[in-house]
Formats: C-alpha cells, structure tokens, sequence
C-alpha cells in the first residue's frame, strides 16, 4: 500500500532534490506542508522533522476526474519526507492502492503510470 525508498541526505536536502525530480518529471508541487512548524504555529510541540509535498501531473489528473469526480477526494498524490531512526524516509501511499478505493477499474492503466514516476521521483531525490 505504501512506497517507501530511505535516504542517506539531510531531510532539507531530499526535500530539496524531490522538488527538482517532480519538475523532472512534468509533475508540479502544488503545496508543501511543513508539520513541525504548523504544528507549532497551534501550540503543539512536534519534536520530528514532515514535510508534505502534494504533487500533481495535470494531465493525468483530468483523465481521472473526467472518469470518477469522486476520486478528487484523493487527490492531489502526496509524498511526506520525514526523518525516522536518524535517516530521510521519503513515503507515498500508491496509486494503484488508492484507486482500488473507487469502482473505476478503467483507470488501473493511469494509476500505475502515475505510480511509476512517483517511485522514479522519489528513488531519484533519494539518491
């Protein structure tokens, strides 16, 4: 369900190279959610390093919008950088998962292209 890829580099680093490897990729960063500092923004103190990228191939998005509206409430993709036992985890829940949500089979072909340059993006920012 999930695609995870670690990574040697500092968290700003990866997060870094994920933004150039989306670009790579014809995908765009829509947002980025740095939980740390909303969480502090709150009051709550969130001692870990997240940030939340929503990422986006318009293209591939208005082919599954056109066919199921509903699959709007899973979009944009998501990848989180965070760091877990001293190193850079780079985690996405797959597409291929998410679209086993809603009863549109013909889409599997789009969620696996999608899900392929998610995983070429992240294992890219990894290295």
């Amino acid at each position: 369900m999930l695609y995870t890829v670690r990574s040697s580099k500092p968290l700003a680093e990866a997060a870094r190279d994920l933004e150039a490897a989306v670009a790579r990729h014809k995908f765009g960063v829509l947002g980025v959610h740095d939980l740390k500092a909303k969480m502090a923004e709150k009051g709550v103190a969130f001692g870990r390093e997240c940030r939340i990228f929503e990422v986006c191939n318009p293209h591939q998005a208005k082919k599954v919008l056109e066919a199921n509206l509903e699959i709007s409430t899973a979009l944009p993709c998501r990848i989180s950088v965070y760091e877990e036992g001293g190193r850079t985890t780079l985690a996405t829940i797959k597409p291929t998962a998410m679209i086993d949500l809603f009863a549109s089979p013909e889409l599997e072909e789009v969620a696996r292209e999608v899900e392929a340059t998610l995983e070429l993006i992240m294992d890219e920012a990894a290295r």
